[in-house]
């Protein structure tokens, strides 16, 4: 009854709501039913009725494919590295424009740092392969300047999934400085006045204030994350990576795109696709539970 009456008071909210809600379901929900696809040996024309029904063959066939288990490893391996990069530097750069007293610099700073995560990686891939050309590209020549030999990021194996790992942070941390800041804010100052008065150092503040003041959030944002693990992100790797870098930059998506679309393995792809799927809902399952445990957030 008092759901009831909650509703009936706040009905206007509710209805703002419902365009929203009528796109999750026609773009997210309702394309789920194609996951029967995973099922079948699906025939287009045919389609998802009258197709031949196999079971579990595509998941067999998924599982000895040569790229598959490859493709998992690299797609595990970045998004984890990723996710580290991305909650260790913005945490960094929170801190040192906490100590920015000049207004003017710290908010050109966080402009700068914030533009890149409102490109493309259409745009930022065009980017980079300037930047990073071994023949040409400014960072090479700055390496053969120092007398080095010029390194070819986006075509070695060695440093391809540095490249994406490093390039990604770079794009993203500045956004990501955001979160980290407002928190800073929240920090109670007379902690500070304490701490000054005790004679503590900056460092010290940093160390048993600042951080301290941080922790829950941190630790928020570090577990839901983890529900990640498995985005490695599809339009930055797409973008830069080639088949010469198949072994250290293919990862699920791309595989899925090139089984799929490709060579036009629909049911193999979803097979892929819904594995993936599954293994990320557990993850974010396990994720928002430790974030219960651990930082007392509820989703409602």
């Amino acid at each position: 009854m008092r759901v009831l009456n909650s509703f009936k008071r706040d009905y206007t909210l509710h209805l703002m709501l419902v365009p929203a809600l009528l796109l999750v379901l026609i773009f997210s929900y309702y394309p789920m039913f194609g996951f029967v696809i995973a099922f079948e040996k699906f025939v287009a024309h045919k389609g998802f009725f009258h197709s031949q029904w196999i079971g579990f063959d595509n998941f067999r066939y998924i599982f000895k494919m040569p790229d598959f288990w490859p493709a998992f490893r690299n797609t595990a391996i970045i998004a984890i590295l990723k996710i580290v990069g991305n909650l260790i530097v913005p945490i960094v750069i929170a801190l040192l424009l906490n100590e920015v007293r000049q207004t003017f610099i710290k908010r050109g700073v966080q402009i700068l740092v914030y533009l890149p995560h409102f490109l493309s990686w259409v745009i930022l891939a065009g980017i980079l392969k300037d930047i990073l050309s071994p023949s040409g590209g400014i960072v090479n020549e700055l390496i053969s300047a120092l007398g080095f030999k010029p390194i070819f990021f986006l075509g070695d194996n060695h440093w391809f999934r540095f490249t994406l790992i490093a390039s990604d942070v770079w794009k993203e941390f500045g956004f990501n400085t955001i979160v980290y800041t407002a928190a800073l804010t929240s920090i109670n100052p007379s902690l500070y006045e304490a701490a000054v008065v005790d004679g503590a150092s900056r460092w010290k503040q940093t160390l048993y204030i600042t951080l301290p003041g941080i922790v829950p959030i941190i630790i928020l944002l570090a577990t839901i994350s983890l529900g990640n693990v498995l985005n490695a992100g599809f339009d930055q790797v797409f973008n830069l990576y080639s088949p010469v870098t198949y072994s250290t930059g293919d990862i699920l998506d791309t595989l899925v795109y090139r089984v799929g679309i490709v060579s036009a393995q629909y049911s193999v792809s979803t097979a892929i696709g819904l594995f993936k799927s599954i293994i990320s809902f557990v993850l974010i399952c396990a994720s928002y539970g430790l974030a219960y445990r651990l930082a007392n957030y509820r989703i409602f």
